[in-house]
């Protein structure tokens, strides 16, 4: 059923040419009855191979940094919805590029803040990332960045009619920088490598995200980090499902990662609740509303959401039928 948060809207989302963008044009258009949508990169080819991909008129194509303010407020007139999923995502390129992350990651989400207020637009979504909780390295601390100024945004928008949340969740199987096509050429070659047998992740389907930003968008009042419950792995687990028998070398943490990833602190969890299926953490400071948010459980003291304490995890079957579809591709491909 088509969701009211999308059906006759202009959407516009940042980032659109990537993995989870890609997903979400393709289920908006088969599954939502979009006006239009508005798809909002830096990368001509990769619009030009969409367009040749969905060939459907709905769609608008927009060459566009985030960090160019001017050009994000073009672009955002008429829409009724942004998702912002742009972003600079791989640790090592942030942390020898420690300014082009802030200026992509941080003032980019400024950027579509301030452009989603003067145009009014109705609501806004920021994905974000559990490497933002705690974060260890300079990507997880921008995207914190983006959470902060996303969420707060709010504040800024007064009277103008404008709302903005956030989602975070995971790691995305199968997306650019996964770690299953890796180990599946490593198994062909031979080896396999891996950094700390006892490591944690939690995972969520390309499907699946796309799925949670389109009904926290449904659900979203401004001011949210919605989190799904989903489940988490085994680092062994996964070698030993996608990749039996090979030998593996253990090569140690690389700098910049965690042994288990968190998507919700013990000090976050005092102002969080317990839905079906999600969390929802709210702002400590709400400065733009009277009333408290309501719904939901409450979580106990020192409730931590962590890859580690998970009571839902992947067994082998689960973890072979998800590595079954995911393509193996030549380095650099």
């Amino acid at each position: 059923m088509p969701s009211s948060a999308l059906q006759g809207k202009v959407v516009l989302i940042t980032g659109g040419t990537g993995s989870f963008g890609t997903a979400f044009i393709r289920t908006v258009l088969e599954e939502h009855e979009p006006a239009a949508i508005r798809i909002y990169s830096r990368d001509e080819l990769k619009q030009s191979e969409l367009s040749q991909r969905f060939n459907d008129s709905r769609l608008r194509f927009l060459i566009g940094d985030v960090r160019d303010a001017g050009r994000l407020r073009l672009a955002t007139r008429g829409v009724d919805v942004i998702v912002h999923a742009a972003a600079l995502k791989q640790v090592p390129a942030c942390e020898y590029n420690p300014f082009e992350a802030v200026q992509t990651n941080v003032i980019g989400a400024e950027n579509v803040v301030a452009a989603a207020i003067e145009n009014e637009v109705p609501k806004t979504l920021n994905v974000s990332t559990d490497k933002a909780v705690n974060p260890v390295n300079l990507y997880g601390a921008t995207k914190l960045c983006a959470e902060k100024i996303v969420t707060q945004g709010n504040a800024y928008a007064a009277d103008s009619g404008a709302c903005f949340s956030a989602v975070r969740y995971g790691n995305v199987v199968g997306s650019r920088g996964s770690v299953l096509p890796l180990f599946k050429r490593q198994a062909a070659d031979g080896e396999v490598t891996v950094t700390d047998e006892v490591m944690t992740r939690f995972w969520i389907t390309l499907e699946q995200a796309v799925q949670f930003v389109i009904e926290s968008l449904e659900r979203m009042e401004g001011g949210e980090i919605f989190i799904p419950k989903i489940p988490s792995m085994r680092l062994s687990d996964l070698v030993d499902a996608i990749a039996p028998g090979i030998p593996r070398r253990i090569i140690g943490i690389r700098p910049g990662e965690k042994v288990h990833e968190v998507l919700i602190t013990s000090d976050e969890s005092r102002h969080a609740r317990r839905f079906d299926g999600y969390f929802a953490v709210y702002p400590s400071f709400a400065f733009w509303r009277d009333e408290d948010y309501s719904g939901g459980e409450e979580l106990s003291p020192g409730f931590r959401y962590a890859s580690d304490n998970n009571d839902e995890w992947l067994d082998a079957d689960q973890i072979r039928a998800l590595a079954g579809g995911i393509a193996v591709t030549a380095p650099g491909a």
